[in-house]
C-alpha cells in the first residue's frame, strides 16, 4: 500500500495538523537558504570580503525579477488547494499541467531577462567597482538555473496545496548536500570564486527540479502529470494570475524597497556590505521559518474556502498569529544573542560582525512583526482577495521606505536610521491587513456561498 502524503485540512483538529504542515515546510526553507548560505560563507571564507560583498549584492536584485514568477506559483497554490477542498479532479489537474508548463516558459524567459540586466542593475543600485564585475559574473550564471528554479517552486506548491510539505523536504535534503559538496570543490579545489558558486546552485536547482517533476509524473490521482499533455487551460492560467500577479507584484514592492536599501547600505562601504549580507542572511533563516507559517495559513484556508468551512477559517488565522509570534520571537532574538558566533562563521573580520551586530539588533529582534503580518497576507489571500494586500503593502512597505530613504535618512545618514525603517513599516502595514481581513471575510463567504448555489442549479 502506498504511503499517503495528503492532508484534509477541512476536518480534525487544527493545531496539530498546522504544526505537522508548517514544520517540514520551515525545515524546507531552510534548506533552500543552505544553498546560497553556502555560497556566502565559502567564498567568504576562500575568495574573500569582495567576493562575499560581491554574491550579498545580487540578492535583492535576484528576488526583484524571479519574485512576480514566484507570485504565480502562490497563485498555482490556491488554485489547486480550492479545487482539492471541493474534491474537483478535473480542475485539479488542469491548473497542474498549467502550472508546470507555466513554470518552464517563466525560467527561460527569466534566463534572458538576467543575461541582459545584470550588468544595468547592479549599476543602478550603487554597486562598487572592486565588486561590480564579480556581482555580475555571479547573478548571469545564477540566472541559466531559472527553469529548474521555477519548476521546483511551482512543484512544491502544488505539493503543498494537497497537504503534501514532506517530499518537497526529502528533495531539498538531497539536492543541499549536494549544493554544498560543489561548492567546496569548485571554490577550493578548482579556484572558481563566485562562479563556481553560482555553478554548485545551479547543479542543485536542477537536482530538485528533476525530483519534484519525477514525484508529479508517478502521482496517482488528480495531480498526476504528463509531460505529453502539459498545456495552458485559459481558465485556471486566469485563476492563477487573478491570485498570484499581486502576490508577485506585492514580492517585487518589498523587495524593490530592499534595493533601495541595499543602495543606501552600499554608500557605506564594502565592509558595511559584507557584514549586511552576512547578518540578512542569518536572518534570513528566521524568515523563512515565520514564512512557512504564511504558506499554512494560504494552503489551509484555501482548502476551507473550497470546502465551504467557514467557521474554521477564523480559527486557522488565530493559530497560525499564535505560531508565528513564538517562533518569530524565539528565533529573531535567539540569532541576535548568537549574532557574534554566528557572523563569525561568514567572516573573521571584527568590523564585518560588528556592522552585522548592528542589523541584527534592530531587525533580527523585532522580525516576529514581519511574521504576524504575512500570516494575515496569507488568510486574506486564501479568501480569494490578493490585490487589496498588494495595495497595502504597496504603502506600508513600499512608499514608506521610499520616502523614509529619501527624507529621515538623508537628515540623519546613519544605519540605525536606516534600518529602523523595516519594524516601523510591519507594524503600519500589519494593523492595515488586519482591519482589512475583519472588512472582507463575511463578503468573502457570501461568495463563496453563492457560487456554489450558482454551480448546483
Amino acid at each position: 500500500m502506498k504511503k499517503s502524503y495528503e492532508m484534509d485540512m477541512c476536518s480534525g483538529p487544527l493545531l496539530s495538523k498546522i504544526l505537522v504542515f508548517s514544520i517540514p515546510l520551515m525545515l524546507s526553507g531552510i534548506l533552500q537558504l543552505l544553498f546560497n548560505a553556502a555560497d556566502i560563507v565559502v567564498v567568504g571564507r576562500f575568495s574573500g570580503s569582495q567576493a562575499l560583498a560581491a554574491v550579498g549584492s545580487t540578492s535583492a536584485l535576484i528576488n526583484l525579477v524571479i519574485n512576480l514568477f514566484i507570485g504565480v506559483s502562490i497563485g498555482a497554490n490556491v488554485v489547486v488547494a480550492r479545487y482539492y477542498g471541493a474534491k474537483d479532479t478535473e480542475g485539479i489537474s488542469r491548473t497542474v499541467h498549467t502550472a508546470i508548463l507555466t513554470a518552464i516558459v517563466g525560467g527561460v524567459f527569466l534566463i534572458f531577462l538576467g543575461l541582459l540586466l545584470a550588468r544595468p542593475m547592479l549599476e543602478w543600485t550603487g554597486t562598487p567597482e572592486d565588486v561590480i564585475d564579480q556581482s555580475t559574473l555571479y547573478m548571469r550564471i545564477y540566472f541559466l538555473g531559472m527553469p529548474a528554479f521555477m519548476v521546483y517552486n511551482f512543484g512544491a506548491a502544488i505539493l503543498r496545496a494537497i497537504g503534501d510539505t514532506k517530499r518537497p523536504l526529502y528533495f531539498l535534503s538531497l539536492s543541499g548536500v549536494i549544493n554544498i559538496i560543489f561548492n567546496l570543490i569548485f571554490v577550493i579545489v578548482f579556484h572558481m570564486g563566485v562562479a563556481g558558486v553560482a555553478l554548485a546552485t545551479i547543479i542543485s536547482q536542477i537536482i530538485s527540479a528533476i525530483l519534484i517533476l519525477i514525484c508529479l509524473t508517478q502521482m496517482d490521482g488528480p495531480c498526476h502529470l504528463n509531460l505529453k499533455q502539459m498545456k495552458i487551460h485559459g481558465k485556471m492560467l486566469g485563476e492563477m494570475l487573478k491570485i498570484g500577479l499581486p502576490a508577485g507584484l506585492q514580492g517585487m514592492i518589498f523587495t524593490i524597497s530592499n534595493v533601495l536599501i541595499q543602495s543606501s547600505v552600499n554608500s557605506f562601504g564594502s565592509l558595511v556590505m559584507a557584514g549586511n549580507t552576512a547578518a540578512s542572511n542569518i536572518e534570513g533563516f528566521v524568515y523563512t521559518a515565520m514564512n512557512s507559517v504564511y504558506q499554512t495559513s494560504l494552503s489551509f484556508t484555501s482548502q476551507n474556502m473550497g470546502a465551504k468551512q467557514f467557521k474554521r477559517v477564523d480559527k486557522i488565522l488565530g493559530q497560525c498569529l499564535l505560531v508565528v509570534l513564538v517562533v518569530g520571537f524565539v528565533l529573531g532574538n535567539g540569532a541576535y544573542l548568537l549574532g557574534d558566533k554566528l557572523l563569525s562563521i561568514y567572516s573573521s573580520d571584527p568590523q564585518v560582525v560588528q556592522y552585522g551586530l548592528v542589523r541584527m539588533s534592530i531587525i533580527s529582534c523585532t522580525y516576529f512583526l514581519c511574521g504576524l503580518m504575512d500570516v494575515l497576507v496569507g488568510s486574506i489571500r486564501g479568501l480569494g482577495y490578493s490585490i487589496m494586500p498588494m495595495l497595502v503593502s504597496l504603502t506600508g512597505a513600499c512608499l514608506f521606505r521610499v520616502i523614509w530613504i529619501f527624507t529621515i535618512f538623508q537628515w540623519e545618514r546613519t544605519l540605525f536610521c536606516l534600518y529602523i525603517s523595516y519594524p516601523i513599516s510591519w507594524i503600519l502595514t500589519g494593523g492595515i491587513h488586519a482591519i482589512c481581513y475583519l472588512a472582507v471575510r463575511k463578503k468573502a463567504f457570501a461568495r463563496a456561498e453563492l457560487a456554489q448555489k450558482t454551480q448546483v442549479e
